[in-house]
């Protein structure tokens, strides 16, 4: 089954657009409606990743929150572990390929599937990554749900900033109005937090950070590695998997995974297993979105997708007192991320 088929399809890999390239597939694809700058293609991904977000956030909370699993960094390595398995078993069963312009039936000329030469120019992304992955388990334990997704809409900020310094991205005045708008109604919200904890703040926003730059690295590296979606999330893993498993080990976390008094309770088991699944489908998700779009329309549907989460994570685990502040403070966050969606949409 050929990748170019016009017949039969393999799943969608999402090759790294370049920029001449990018028109190209705009034409390719059918445009959501007449004058709009995002594709079908593009809107499933966003949609896609939304979905995903949102059960992974509530899965990943009750695993750390709920049973009280002590490490987070195992949960990391555990869904790193399941995303190489199903890659490798997708690759072998020639469903998926790895490479730009590559056919599914293609041999596997190398024991890593790709070329070394690549796994070395991919070390940046998988590092910011790996980083990436820590700090956003670890910022789930320290803060309740609703204000966990209240302090990551301003990872927008972050994202631009990445953006303009690696990619030399600008923005029109609409879009940074947006965004404003989106941070102002994060403060807004969260200024009668009672739960207030530095660390798990701390944590948060450093996660925003380490999120901001992965996204621009994916950005600039998926374009010029010859790599796909599948690709990059596959030498991420092999990369990282490693790394992360010593780590944890040297810490005592394996340990104290042994030693964890539910990790053979039916009802942890798939919370663990619908953790790990969710996660495969996220990164792909990720990757997607962010070569069909942009970083920045990635970060805008993580703040669309809150909604779902704030309202799912305080009928499940509460933690948050609902007050007027905090409600204006969720609708202008709500309204600046409908408002970039809106000039994203109409080209602006």
């Amino acid at each position: 089954m050929a990748l170019n088929s016009s017949k039969n399809h393999v799943l969608p890999v999402s090759d790294p657009p370049r920029d001449e390239e990018r028109e190209r597939l705009l034409k390719l694809d059918d445009k959501l409606f007449m004058g709009s700058a995002m594709t079908k293609r593009g809107a499933y991904a966003a949609v896609s990743y939304m979905t995903c977000a949102v059960l992974l956030v509530i899965f990943n909370k009750a695993a750390l929150s709920s049973y009280s699993f002590p490490s987070a960094n195992v949960i990391t390595l555990l869904q790193m572990i399941c995303s190489c398995s199903f890659l490798y078993a997708l690759r072998k069963r020639k469903i998926i390929n790895f490479t730009v312009g590559e056919s599914s039936l293609g041999s596997d000329n190398t024991k890593l599937l790709v070329p070394l030469r690549t796994l070395v120019h991919t070390l940046p992304l998988s590092l910011a990554y790996l980083l990436y992955m820590l700090a956003t388990m670890e910022s789930v334990r320290g803060v309740n749900v609703p204000m966990y997704t209240t302090l990551r809409r301003t990872t927008v900020v972050f994202t631009m900033v990445a953006e303009w310094i690696l990619a030399g991205q600008k923005y029109s005045s609409s879009v940074i109005g947006s965004v404003g708008l989106i941070v102002l109604g994060a403060f807004v919200a969260g200024a009668r937090d009672l739960s207030f904890d530095f660390h798990g703040y701390f944590v948060v926003f450093l996660s925003n950070v380490t999120t901001a730059i992965y996204l621009a690295t994916i950005a600039r590296i998926g374009k010029s590695s010859g790599l796909n979606s599948f690709g990059l999330m596959w030498c991420n893993g092999i990369i990282c998997g490693p790394i992360l498993l010593f780590w944890t080990y040297i810490r005592g976390d394996i340990a104290m995974t042994l030693n964890f008094q539910y990790l053979y309770s039916p009802g942890f088991m798939v919370i663990l297993l619908f953790s790990c699944v969710l996660a495969f489908f996220l990164n792909y998700c990720i990757f997607l979105n962010t070569t069909l779009n942009s970083a920045v329309t990635q970060t805008i549907c993580g703040n669309l997708k809150d909604l779902f989460t704030i309202g799912l994570g305080w009928i499940i685990f509460g933690g948050l007192p609902f007050d007027l502040l905090n409600v204006v403070g969720q609708f202008l966050g709500f309204l600046g991320s409908g408002l970039y969606a809106y000039y994203k949409l109409m080209g602006k």
